[in-house]
C-alpha cells in the first residue's frame, strides 16, 4: 500500500523552507502532492498559476528533492476532497512556532473528522525558521534583496517582475 501525504500551502511565494519541508516529507511518504490552495484570509501578490509554475520550476531545480513528488493546485472544495481524490491519508504542514500550532490545531481536529485525515507537523530547519512568504512579499516589495530565503527560480521571478 503506498503511503501518500498532501503538503498543502498558499506558497506565495515558495520559500527554502517550504523546500525544506518538501524534502523532508517526500523522505518519510511513498509520493507527495504539494497542493498550491487558494487561501480566502490571504490577498495573495501571485496568481494560482504563478504560484504552481515557480514552485515546479523550484522543485525541478533542487536536485536534492526526491522524484516522488507531484505539484498540483486546489481552489474548490475542502482540503481533504483533495487527499480523498488522491488517495492520501496524511497532511505535512511546516510549523514554526507554537502560534502557529494554535493556528493549526482545530484544522487538525477537524480535518480528522471529516475525513479520517492525520496531520505531521515538521519543524522547520533552524535556518528558515524565520521566514515567512508574507515576510519574504514586505521585503521584495520594498526593495530588499531575499535571494537567501527563496528558490533561485523565485529570486529571478521576482527581480525581473520588480518596479524599476
Amino acid at each position: 500500500m503506498s503511503r501518500i501525504a498532501v503538503v498543502p500551502g498558499s506558497f506565495d511565494p515558495v520559500t527554502l523552507g517550504h523546500l525544506d519541508v518538501i524534502r523532508r516529507a517526500a523522505a518519510i511518504f511513498d509520493q507527495v502532492h504539494v497542493l498550491v490552495v487558494h487561501n480566502p484570509d490571504k490577498h495573495a501578490m501571485l496568481p494560482i498559476a504563478e504560484r504552481v509554475n515557480l514552485l515546479q520550476r523550484s522543485i525541478d531545480e533542487d536536485e536534492t528533492i526526491p522524484s516522488n513528488v507531484v505539484v498540483a493546485s486546489w481552489s474548490v472544495g475542502l482540503l481533504v476532497d483533495y487527499c480523498v481524490e488522491v488517495g492520501a491519508s496524511v497532511l505535512v504542514k511546516g510549523i514554526r512556532s507554537q502560534i502557529d500550532v494554535a493556528y493549526e490545531t482545530p484544522m487538525v481536529l477537524m480535518n480528522r473528522s471529516l475525513a479520517n485525515v492525520e496531520t505531521v507537523f515538521l519543524l522547520p530547519d533552524p535556518g528558515h525558521a524565520h521566514v515567512s512568504s508574507s515576510l519574504v512579499r514586505q521585503v521584495a516589495a520594498l526593495g530588499g534583496d531575499v535571494a537567501s530565503y527563496v528558490p533561485p527560480a523565485v529570486g529571478r521571478y521576482l527581480e525581473k517582475t520588480r518596479p524599476a
